[in-house]
């Protein structure tokens, strides 16, 4: 794998270059791999998943206002009545004669409610639902895009640090080696005890570079255990992904201000916002309705049995005259809600093109830095070898050359670093532009659909279950 461009250079090849890189070990998993596990595996972007298919439910929510609304009700129980009653006696004065009656009082009925009209509100509802439904698909690709910039980053994070540890430890073995040169010279008198100690003052900044080197490399595979979800294996080298980029910075704009998925979600808030004015307005609407109720009672006693059946079929219309002026404030409200999402709008467009015109600035960067920091190894190398020929001959100080071997340790990791920033910067243009995904990336899995939640609960009249929709 190559990367494009002028100075096209492979990352192996930039490993291969350092001799003393030779002993790195054979890699197996690629970058690909590592996307693909990401995709399937981080819980931030289960999580988002998640958050749609919580978000989908309202859609039937709002369904549900085209449907009658149907209760049962069933009492039963026992009544004691006592009832005293006046009434004139035969000797003239009046007497209160008292009667006893125990009863089991029992009903049952059925009562229907079907919304006829009100003001189109359930409509309004209903495709308001849906905008939102289609605003949390939109921030679940922003995560998408997210995870998997993630996921390359901290891929070639540990890439890289894993070279720069490598680096650091062949740089520590020449540096033994020559300090060991160096006391035989001074044992024979060639050099000083100041040139011994300048050799291990080198010696023991190198190995505190391998410690350095070793933590950073101990935070890079614990970010990617974080972002990836498995601990990490052996890596191989990646390439940039500019072919799948625009070749021009204003196709890049153009297209990240036309289907950023951050527009997108910008885009449906605006169709939230006017459905809901509607909705409030919906509110200054009669109301129509049809009542529909049958009810069956029993009011046995001990000397007789008494039922009584009921049934009734009512239209009912309700006109709003005047709610305390709440209804009209919800109105004003909402329309001052349109225009700010109006404005979120041309913010999300204005910042998905600052980041485009970054990226794309980043990206040309990187690869001139490639161009320089190759540059600066071949000559670091020359360098090296000229010095070590003259401090043989007594032209050049033991100091000489472990400054110019550090020359060429700052310059090869320079180089390792610079290929490392070129193949994620490539990534975070593509991101940039709303088009890191797996179908671009040509990765061929299964992918997570939400349509198929959605579908599986939009008509759903009953049911507990949460379906399989993953």
């Amino acid at each position: 794998m190559r990367f494009g461009g002028r100075g096209a250079l492979t990352f192996g090849a930039v490993v291969g270059a350092v001799s003393w890189l030779a002993g790195f070990p054979a890699l197996s998993d690629t970058l690909d791999q590592a996307i693909i596990k990401a995709y399937q595996n981080n819980p931030q972007l289960n999580s988002q998943r998640a958050v749609v298919r919580q978000t989908d439910e309202g859609v039937p929510q709002a369904l549900s206002g085209y449907r009658p609304t149907v209760s049962a009700t069933g009492s039963s129980g026992e009544q004691y009545q006592v009832t005293t009653s006046k009434s004139p006696g035969l000797a003239g004065g009046p007497i209160y004669p008292q009667s006893n009656a125990a009863f089991a009082p029992s009903t049952v009925g059925v009562t229907a409610t079907q919304t006829l009209y009100n003001g189109l509100q359930t409509a309004n509802k209903v495709r308001q639902a849906e905008s939102n439904t289609s605003a949390a698909r939109e921030t679940l690709r922003v995560t998408e895009q997210t995870i998997l910039l993630n996921a390359a980053t901290a891929y070639m994070d540990l890439l890289r640090d894993g070279a720069l540890l490598e680096l650091q430890r062949r740089n520590v073995e020449v540096l033994q080696e020559q300090l060991r040169q160096t006391r035989d010279r001074f044992i024979v008198g060639e050099v000083t005890r100041t040139d011994v100690a300048q050799a291990e003052t080198r010696l023991s900044q190198g190995r505190a570079s391998v410690l350095t080197a070793e933590a950073q490399y101990a935070r890079s595979k614990a970010t990617y255990r974080q972002v990836i979800g498995v601990e990490a294996a052996t890596l191989v080298p990646a390439s940039p992904v500019d072919r799948l980029t625009p070749r021009r910075l204003i196709e890049a704009v153009e297209i990240a201000r036309a289907r950023h998925p951050n527009v997108g979600v910008a885009m449906f808030g605006i169709d939230a916002a006017v459905l809901q004015v509607k909705i409030n307005e919906g509110t200054l609407y009669p109301v129509v309705t049809l009542n529909a109720s049958v009810q069956q009672a029993w009011s046995p006693t001990i000397l007789t049995e008494v039922q009584q059946f009921n049934a009734f079929v009512l239209g009912q219309v309700t006109v709003p005259l005047y709610q305390g002026g709440a209804a009209y404030s919800l109105i004003r409200q909402a329309k001052e809600a349109v225009g700010q999402k109006r404005i979120d709008l041309d913010t999300a467009r204005d910042a998905v093109q600052a980041n485009v015109v970054t990226t794309w600035g980043q990206l040309e960067a990187a690869k001139a830095q490639i161009l320089a920091t190759q540059a600066q190894v071949a000559a670091a190398e020359i360098a090296l070898n000229g010095v070590r020929e003259e401090a043989r001959v007594g032209q050049r100080t033991t100091l000489d050359v472990l400054n110019a071997q550090q020359d060429l340790v700052t310059a090869r990791a320079a180089l390792v670093t610079a290929q490392h920033d070129r193949v994620v910067a490539s990534y975070t243009l593509l991101a940039a532009v709303g088009e890191l995904n797996l179908p671009k990336l040509g990765i061929n899995i299964p992918l997570y659909d939400p349509m198929v939640h959605y579908e599986q609960v939009r008509d759903a009249w009953i049911g507990v279950r949460i379906p399989d929709g993953r």
